[in-house]
């Protein structure tokens, strides 16, 4: 049985966020309803297959429903940073996408990361509902974020460090 299942259905407001320096930095997902905000920590990779899992996920929809209305993914990045509380449930180990057509809202949901001796049915679940726009803005926004990081080096692909790379390419030299 899960430590705990929680709905926020449906999100006033769904959104991700990275706090620290590029490098440090810890990523959060996090859907507000009512007074009611709920917080899980992501990681950078995460939030990169969620934006583009949604891109496509709604791609998918528009084609089977083409009377479906376009979702905007137009955001105020004021309105997209993560609010206090950050005061995280638990680390997300899972994440993934489902739809409600009688609803028009997306789900994303999200399962607690165990440790390896850890019952995997004790994980607890959150699942935000939001609207379809709400999602864009989301995987948009989280595009935005992910980019912000360390430059990524153009010989091997890995994130450069300010103080320099030790990049397997060069043969180890710094650049």
């Amino acid at each position: 049985m899960p430590r705990f299942e929680i709905d926020v259905d449906p999100c006033d407001h769904i959104t991700a966020d990275a706090i620290g320096k590029p490098g440090q930095r810890v990523f959060y997902l996090q859907a507000y309803q009512d007074a009611r905000t709920i917080t899980i920590i992501i990681e950078k990779a995460q939030l990169i297959s969620l934006a583009v899992g949604v891109e496509q996920f709604l791609g998918q929809l528009s084609q089977q429903n083409p009377d479906l209305e376009e979702a905007s993914g137009d955001y105020v990045e004021d309105a997209m940073r993560i609010h206090p509380p950050v005061d995280p449930l638990y680390r997300a180990g899972e994440i993934g996408l489902g739809y409600d057509k009688d609803r028009d809202l997306v789900v994303v949901f999200t399962k607690e990361l165990l440790t390896e001796d850890a019952e995997p049915e004790s994980a607890a679940t959150v699942r935000f509902w939001a609207t379809r726009t709400q999602m864009r803005r989301l995987a948009r926004w989280g595009q935005d974020v992910t980019s912000r990081g360390r430059p990524i080096c153009p010989q091997c692909g890995q994130p450069m460090e300010p103080e320099g790379h030790f990049c397997p390419k060069k043969n180890g030299h710094m650049r």
